[in-house]
């Protein structure tokens, strides 16, 4: 490990503000924050900054149905984000957002500057356009018929069902996902980054294969090997064919939430064009509030520049974004961490409605310690791009066979001894003994700092727990226990118990990245200021007091896994209540109406999430008898398609426009006729045969799309 400090411009993706953060988000954060940690406690200068990407159509409708501007639809958004950032003690040292002043400004001269170096071209394109929203759709706000397998209701960019892709004029029978209207062609002007020019392709061929100052490539050689896949031939926009890369469409028509281009009036920057410059503009926002100058910074030769992001954005991070920084004349990325997904018990995607979603708010909420998530995800943690996977029994086992049953064991076996037997003084007289079961832990200091600093978590956490067994065999081998039953073995009990304590801060600081909070607790109980890496050979003072011992980490209780990971009940509608003939009252039976259900708690209504859906589209279904496929709106910023058994009741063309009510917390079900992505609510008699109506809900006037039925 080098001894110079490094200088580090340390960044996450940019969050897109239209929704909380999900749980990988925060595996991503805490990814970083580790690493920034460790960074931190060798001395090395760190800027750590995020911040909420902002702009585009989906915000910009989702607002719009809310009532409110999107500025204000995105400040509420990003009101919410510190209880998770807290909760899990990420620290960044900014938090910013795209649609800030600095951003504007960064985005508009980038593409000034790019313009001037003759890489932005003008083309004229065909592009979908819905004419009651008086607005060109984005490709997701187009659906219909995939041209390759025949399955409805698909997104204009890719068939969800056959995963073919195609361009949105390939649809059978598009229609507009925001107002269920057929969109037409219209021609517009748009702007482009030349990609595809030889000086481009030659830069991004070096750099995705290049190796950055220390010698180290840019990329993860899996991530570099499939970016190289891209430079392959291509369609480019105008139905060509060229070898290489394809132009990128960086401009939109209004109207468009997002920054003006300078010279074009009424268009856009594309939300992909402006939101990697967000890094960028935090950062400048965070040294303007210090008072240092943000160009001198970011044109220091020793300064890294650091991305950590997921592997569904790669592309935007090793193509565009380098290009982008390259051509305007400014510093390209040192290095693109990238990682891979988050599943649940050996693989399955995440589910809340399964029961395998892993609500990081909820865990908050339910009491579970934040360190032990830390931990159990940086013991899954590599320098890879692979998924990892969250499974129950294995965090239960981890966290309490680590954590507890080795890491703080060795603290309560020591501590009390100390605080009670000897006034809280330790004794290091014997800490130049060189054949201390101490001097191999100090020893295997550079191995974890290497494979800290090279995100390979698991690897350091994995050598960490190898010399708690070493400490906890010494604890075994010593047993302080029995040392204190005699006051003849005070010397030795203290001897031994502040060998231990030493060992046990040795540890910490090994943990601290990991486990920020219970170092400052263990910082605070031994006395000390706070741990850096060069504090491992340097021991405790001869006769230091240390405060007493506090309990610092509880044991997962299975219940609370159990709790997390709830599944969303499901009521059996169809028990019958006994008939009472004597009872002189009608029986469930003899009304045809059905039985009540087994009774539920509040909680278990609360789980079931039923909005009100506005039926923007209706049609029969080929193939079926008792099928209609409704299109909701349910004030998403998108539609969901949805089958309902309602076609004997209801024509399509007396739905569309009407508002009902659907549950929309319900687990996606794949159909043979397409995707159904929720359930309407309708009510009928217990036997269909003999009293055959089906009713839709249909709430009041006054009541909106997305509105929540309590």
């Amino acid at each position: 490990m080098t001894t110079t400090p490094r200088k580090l411009f340390v960044t996450t993706a940019l969050p897109y503000a239209n929704g909380a953060f999900h749980i990988g988000h925060i595996m991503e954060y805490i990814q970083a924050d580790i690493w920034v940690r460790f960074q931190r406690m060798q001395g090395n200068d760190v800027n750590f900054v995020g911040a909420d990407d902002a702009h585009g159509a989906p915000i910009m409708i989702a607002a719009e149905k809310a009532g409110l501007s999107p500025q204000q639809f995105v400040a509420n958004i990003a009101a919410g984000r510190k209880q998770y950032l807290d909760g899990f003690h990420i620290v960044f040292d900014n938090w910013h957002s795209t649609d800030a002043p600095e951003n504007h400004e960064m985005a508009q001269q980038i593409y000034l500057d790019l313009k001037k170096a003759g890489l932005i071209k003008a083309r004229t394109i065909e592009q979908f356009f819905d004419p009651e929203k008086n607005m060109f759709l984005p490709d997701r706000y187009i659906k219909g018929q995939c041209p390759k397998c025949g399955a409805q209701d698909q997104y204009g960019d890719n068939c969800e069902v056959c995963s073919a892709v195609y361009a949105p004029t390939d649809l059978v029978n598009p229609y507009s996902a925001l107002t269920g209207a057929t969109p037409v062609l219209k021609n517009s002007e748009h702007l482009f980054f030349a990609l595809s020019d030889p000086r481009s392709v030659t830069f991004l061929e070096e750099w995705i294969g290049g190796n950055d100052v220390d010698g180290k490539p840019h990329l993860q050689p899996e991530v570099a090997n499939k970016v190289k896949e891209w430079f392959s031939v291509r369609d480019n926009p105008d139905g060509t064919k060229s070898e290489g890369l394809s132009d990128w469409d960086i401009s939109r028509d209004a109207p468009y939430f997002g920054i003006e281009i300078p010279d074009m009036p009424g268009k856009y920057f594309y939300v992909w064009l402006d939101a990697p410059v967000g890094y960028l503009a935090s950062l400048k926002n965070l040294l303007d509030k210090r008072g240092e100058n943000f160009d001198a910074y970011i044109a220091d030769d020793k300064l890294e520049q650091i991305h950590f992001i997921g592997k569904d954005i790669v592309n935007f991070h090793t193509l565009f974004w380098p290009a982008m920084l390259h051509f305007s004349g400014r510093k390209t990325p040192n290095k693109v961490f990238v990682h891979g997904f988050l599943t649940v018990n050996n693989g399955e995607k995440m589910s809340k409605s399964r029961g395998t979603g892993l609500d990081p708010l909820k865990y908050l909420k339910l009491g579970m310690n934040p360190e032990w998530l830390r931990y159990y995800l940086a013991n899954k943690l590599n320098a890879r791009n692979e998924d990892i996977d969250f499974n129950r029994e294995d965090f239960l086992a981890r966290v309490n066979s680590d954590l507890i049953g080795k890491y703080v064991n060795i603290a309560s076996r020591a501590a009390g001894f100390i605080t009670k037997r000897f006034d809280g003084r330790v004794t290091t007289a014997w800490a130049t003994d060189s054949d201390s079961f101490l001097s191999g832990l100090r020893a295997v200091a550079p191995e974890i700092q290497s494979f800290y600093d090279q995100r390979e978590y698991g690897k350091a956490l994995r050598a960490i727990m190898e010399q708690a067994d070493i400490i906890n065999a010494y604890v075994d081998a010593n047993k302080p226990w029995e040392l204190a039953k005699d006051a003849a073995n005070d010397a030795r009990l203290q001897e031994v118990c502040s060998r231990l304590l030493e060992a046990f801060r040795i540890l910490t600081i090994y943990l601290k990245p990991v486990l920020p909070h219970v170092a400052q607790q263990v910082e605070a109980q031994l006395n000390i200021a706070p741990l850096q890496w060069a504090d491992v050979t340097r021991p405790l003072p001869d006769q230091h007091q240390v405060n007493a011992y506090a309990h610092l980490m509880q044991r997962v209780d299975p219940k609370m896994l159990e709790s997390l990971f709830e599944m969303v009940p499901t009521v059996d509608a169809t028990v019958s209540a006994p008939t009472n003939p004597s009872s002189g009252e009608t029986s469930v039976e003899d009304s045809n109406i059905e039985a009540l259900a087994p009774e539920i708690k509040i909680d278990d209504f609360a789980r079931i999430d039923l909005r009100i859906a506005k039926i923007v589209n209706c049609e029969h279904v080929e193939g079926s008898d008792k099928l209609l496929r409704l299109t909701l709106d349910v004030g998403e910023g998108r539609t969901r398609n949805v089958f309902s058994g309602i076609k004997s009741a209801y024509k399509p063309e007396d739905l569309i426009g009407k508002l009902t009510v659907m549950v929309a917390n319900l687990a996606p079900r794949k159909m043979k006729f397409g995707m159904s992505e929720g359930m309407v609510l309708a009510a009928s008699a217990a036997d269909e045969k003999a009293n055959p109506g089906i009713y839709i809900l249909n709430p009041w006037p006054g009541a909106e799309p997305g509105m929540r039925v309590r």
